[in-house]
């Protein structure tokens, strides 16, 4: 029983460390799988604070099974883009474990943004949703294989605090 009591005393204590997102200086990596129309794929992503609700980073994302009529090649199927959220847990003060992070992106496909979340059950451990879409395109005129990173994706997986 006091082994059990103990075990319960240190998964509290550290469930109580959890925090989403602290700030400045707060950074967090994310893998996860991308979900998408006629493809799927991983995504990265990596996020630093730069102040108390905003942050900065990058995420990179590449197609790893795509429909066969799309004919993509390794340019259509990654993409690099660089972030800045807003990442409001602070203000709406739901639960210090819960984010909800909008914002925009800048990638070598187009200009967008994500809506995500992020649950952390523990110091340095959660999970995270995100949906990604284009807000404006480079180009017009897309062939069906570079449509793939030109489309709403929805990212799903882990979150790591660094």
């Amino acid at each position: 029983m006091k082994k059990l009591l103990v075990i319960a005393a240190i998964l509290t204590a550290s469930f109580a460390n959890a925090q989403a997102f602290t700030g400045k200086g707060d950074q967090k990596l994310q893998v996860g799988v991308a979900f998408q129309s006629h493809a799927t794929g991983i995504n990265v992503s990596y996020d630093h604070g730069i102040g108390e609700s905003a942050s900065i980073g990058f995420s990179t994302g590449y197609v790893l099974d795509v429909a066969d009529h799309l004919d993509a090649g390794f340019d259509d199927r990654f993409d690099a883009k660089l972030r800045l959220n807003a990442n409001l847990c602070n203000v709406i003060n739901v639960d210090e474990n819960f984010d909800l992070y909008p914002g925009l992106t800048l990638s070598l496909k187009n200009f967008g943004g994500q809506l995500g979340t992020r649950y952390f059950f523990g110091s340095g451990l959660g999970v995270f949703a995100e949906a990604q879409f284009p807000i404006a395109k480079y180009n017009k005129n897309l062939s069906p294989a570079e449509e793939i990173n030109n489309q709403f994706v929805m990212n799903i997986g882990v979150s790591f605090e660094l």
